[in-house]
């Protein structure tokens, strides 16, 4: 079964100094048909304008990632750090028994445009913990989380792994998916038919019961895969 979540159908929020999409229920947008995703609970696509951004709140209890896509995050929290991710990395961040932090457009003039996505950890309880990583610019597929950290990526606390696809047009790539698993795939930017489907920037599929996912680009395309445990 593969569904697809198109971009204009997300909820959205604008709010002057910021414009959101959600992916899943969040803040004031509720809708019970998508509550989150397997481990998946939030994925919204911001913009954030110049100077100003997200003061000191608490998360916990739960895995965060930022992918910034331009511009770059001032982040600062309740561990110590004080950091900027600018476009091209990853920040994973595990909330796990409390974390205060802030985030900023370093910028006082240019647009901030990223990805935050939050993932349900496998427990609760986790020392809180901050990481970040810029990875090589590969073609095909390239860890980012994995439980293990494998192959260079990121730790997060959850049996899911996240990989990057990066394909020029005309390339072809397949996936095969455990049994009971759960598949989501973010597309970045591009088109891209998975399992014959097409989407571009910004929609997304959900994926389960199939053996496998063939991602086929009809242009210069990157997504997000997410590979989920099951219900």
């Amino acid at each position: 079964m593969i569904y697809l979540r198109k971009a204009e159908e997300r909820g959205h929020a604008n709010h002057g100094w910021l414009e959101s999409w959600h992916t899943f229920s969040f803040a004031s947008y509720h809708d019970a048909n998508f509550m989150g995703f397997s481990a998946l609970r939030v994925i919204n696509e911001d913009v954030v304008a110049g100077g100003q951004g997200f003061g000191t709140h608490p998360h916990k209890d739960m895995e965060i990632l930022t992918y910034v896509l331009s511009g770059t995050v001032e982040h600062q929290d309740s561990m110590g750090n004080k950091e900027q991710i600018p476009a091209g990395e990853f920040q994973i961040m595990s909330a796990g028994t409390g974390v205060r932090h802030s985030e900023y457009n370093a910028s006082s003039s240019e647009p901030l445009h990223l990805y935050q996505i939050w993932i349900i950890p496998e427990r609760t309880g986790i020392e809180p913990r901050y990481a970040q990583r810029r990875f090589p610019d590969v073609k095909g597929r390239q860890f980012v989380l994995t439980p293990d950290a494998r192959d260079g990526s990121l730790k997060v606390y959850q049996d899911m792994t996240l990989s990057r696809w990066v394909l020029s047009a005309g390339e072809k790539d397949a996936v095969a998916i455990e049994t009971g698993r759960r598949v989501w795939v973010q597309v970045v930017k591009g088109e891209i038919r998975v399992n014959g489907e097409t989407a571009r920037t910004s929609d997304a599929f959900a994926v389960w019961d199939e053996a496998s996912v063939t991602l086929e680009a009809s242009s210069d395309a990157e997504v997000l895969l997410f590979d989920l445990p099951p219900v």
